[in-house]
């Protein structure tokens, strides 16, 4: 049996990793190599870094943070944001991460992971997906009509894939468009729930659901965790092979070993965190 992944994201931004709520107003918790050997200490299983303002100033990744980052690993390194071309993906690779996220650069252009996967293997690629909640009464409505069946308002939870940050809507269904990143080569799907990012009301598990019925590659729920439970449930209710979380670790709201003693005793199948003391 896989065991299950607990991921640390560090969200970085001018050099430094910064946390906000559903995208927004971020504060900075420290430095991104400092924190990365401190979680790896504390028992992470991966590290996830994003480059969170990369996209929207149109720059590349800050490849010497990765690289530094990397250096001191010995767990997975994902790293993300700023990707625009196959390029781009070779050198963060060389930097020493282990898989590249691609969110924005893969909307604009689905090719890209196609290429990357073929070039670097699918392990190597993760398709990032942000997605909020919509409600679609109105467009439930119209297919009734069109199959000349009753027009009673119907209601449905309908995900919408947003863009650079969650700043750039788009007319893609994420449900759908995971499917397709599977189709094209993504070896890893990343879906965030904006609506849930930073509120530590635990994650969208419909949407997570949703996501892991829809494909057959390892899913990550990311955005909402805050509490030890949370993460349990992602992987009981939801079905994902991982949980992505950050505020709760950064603020101490509590550990990876907190977690991962919670998991074991659900019967979760996890990597038990060392008993060593984490770095300062």
């Amino acid at each position: 049996m896989l065991m299950k992944r607990i991921i640390v994201c560090l969200d970085v931004q001018d050099g430094r990793v910064v946390k906000g709520v559903s995208f927004r107003g971020l504060r900075d918790v420290g430095n991104p190599v400092e924190l990365a050997q401190r979680y790896e200490a504390e028992g992470a299983d991966e590290i996830v870094f994003l480059d969170i303002s990369a996209s929207v100033e149109g720059r590349h990744a800050l490849v010497d943070v990765v690289r530094r980052t990397a250096e001191k690993l010995f767990i997975p390194l994902t790293v993300g944001g700023g990707v625009q071309d196959i390029n781009d993906i070779g050198a963060i690779l060389r930097a020493g991460a282990d898989k590249v996220s691609i969110n924005s650069a893969a909307v604009a252009r689905p090719e890209l992971i196609g290429e990357a996967s073929a070039r670097y293997g699918a392990q190597c690629v993760v398709a990032s997906i942000d997605a909020r909640l919509e409600r679609r009464s109105i467009e439930m409505m119209a297919h009734a009509e069109a199959a000349n069946t009753e027009t009673k308002p119907v209601s449905r939870n309908w995900y919408r894939v947003f863009t650079h940050g969650g700043r750039d809507a788009t007319e893609m269904n994420a449900i759908t468009w995971a499917r397709r990143c599977e189709h094209l080569g993504a070896g890893e799907i990343l879906i965030t729930s904006i609506d849930q990012d930073g509120q530590r009301t635990g994650y969208d598990l419909e949407l997570t659901g949703q996501v892991v019925e829809a494909v057959n590659v390892p899913v990550v729920a990311s955005g909402g965790a805050g509490s030890p439970e949370h993460i349990r449930d992602a992987f009981l209710l939801a079905g994902a092979d991982a949980a992505l979380a950050a505020g709760i670790f950064h603020d101490g709201k509590c550990t990876i070993a907190e977690v991962k003693r919670l998991l074991a005793s659900s019967g979760i199948p996890i990597r038990l965190a060392q008993t060593a003391s984490p770095l300062p």
